[in-house]
This record gives C-alpha cells, structure tokens and sequence, in this order.
C-alpha cells in the first residue's frame, strides 16, 4: 500500500463526455513540469498495455453487445493493472500523478448511469484500486448537450480515435443520470472535489485549473 503522503500526490480529472479534462490535464502536466515538479500523466481505462487492450473493447464501435456487469468488470480489470503496474511505482518515487478518471467515473458512468448497484461498486472499486482514492478531483462541470455537441465535432473533425464511441451512443437521458451523479458525489465530498464551469474558453478554465492546483500542491510546502 502506497504511503499516506504519497497518496496525497493523486490529482484526479474527471467528468462528461466533452468537458474538455484531457485537454486541461495535459495543460496542467506541462505546467506542473515547467514548475519543476515530477510528474505522470495517465488515463482510464489505459495506463497499461493490458489497460489498452481493454480500451479497444470498451470505447470502440463493435458488433458485440457488453452488458453493464462485464462493462464494470472490463474498467476494473484495467483498474487494477493500471493501478499496479502504473499509478502506485509512479506515487512510491514520488511523482504527483495526474489520472484522467478514475473510481469516480465507475460510480457515475455504471452506478448512475447503468443502474448497476453502488455498493457493490463500492467495494469492487476499493479492491481493484487497492484502496488508493485521489487527493483532489477537478471536475469539469457542464450541460449535458453542450459536451456531446463538443465529443461529436471532435470526431467529426478528423480525430475518432478521440471519440468515446459507445458512451456518445448514448441517449441525454443516460447522459444526465451521469452528469447529475458526478455532482452528487462532489457534493458528499465537498474536501476532495473542485467544480470547474467546462462552458467557458479553455484560456480561462485554464488559468482557474491553476490556481486549483496552486493552492492544493504548493501550500505548506507540499511541492517538496
């Protein structure tokens, strides 16, 4: 088990179709870096070659149907691997990790979203990250139409390896259950998670990540 004040270097991104977190953790990476601090950057489901493999089965466009059980198994299988073989070395040496989703998007997407039980996710979450849970969660706020329209024209534009594929299948009523479960749990854990307003120009919503990770990371010195 990773040591308490390593743990307290997991940054988490996180939110709906389109938000525009990948974009921001990226960001956030290369500044982080610029200040001098070690830093990973990684992504669910991924993080490890078997985690890719999984991504391949999960998000792309297949003739085969996943149902919401395996689906939850697939990530937490990708879970485990990448908290393992990735997340964990990368904490013990003493990187901040930034993870582009995490258990929080498990809850929203097949608790919320699926209907699957939050208890059992609970706990299937709590093994397959080996009880590791983020120090921080930006989540990346904004209406449910507004990200589709954005995940769909980036498609669209020349980039479907970008898309989500199966999730944008989805319908707004799907859509919603997870956005309005990411704020429930923003809101029963109001310490862990900051809220950003995704509608904004990337500059601004930039400049507000920032001062997130500023005063999370360089308070009291916890940048050494």
């Amino acid at each position: 088990m990773v040591q308490a004040e390593k743990a307290n270097r997991f940054i988490t991104f996180d939110g709906i179709e389109g938000c525009g977190k990948t974009t921001q953790l990226r960001l956030a990476e290369a500044w982080l870096r610029a200040r001098g601090l070690p830093v990973l950057a990684t992504a669910e489901p991924g993080g490890a070659a078997l985690g890719l493999k999984i991504r391949e089965i999960l998000l792309n466009r297949n003739s085969f149907r996943i149902g919401p059980e395996a689906e939850l198994l697939l990530f937490s299988a990708a879970r485990a691997q990448h908290v393992a073989e990735t997340i964990l070395p990368a904490l013990q040496s003493g990187s901040w990790v930034l993870c582009d989703r995490f258990t929080d998007a498990t809850v929203a997407y097949q608790g919320f979203g699926r209907g699957i039980d939050l208890q059992i996710i609970q706990t299937i979450n709590a093994f397959s990250s080996q009880g590791l849970k983020p120090a921080l969660t930006v989540l990346f706020d904004l209406p449910v139409e507004t990200g589709l329209a954005r995940a769909r024209k980036r498609a669209s534009n020349g980039h479907p390896e970008k898309a989500e594929d199966r999730f944008e299948q989805e319908d707004i009523h799907f859509h919603n259950l997870v956005r309005n479960g990411y704020l429930r749990l923003a809101k029963e854990s109001p310490g862990r998670f900051r809220i950003v307003d995704a509608v904004g120009p990337p500059d601004e919503i930039e400049h507000e990540v920032r001062q997130i990770l500023e005063t999370f990371i360089f308070r009291k010195g916890e940048s050494q």
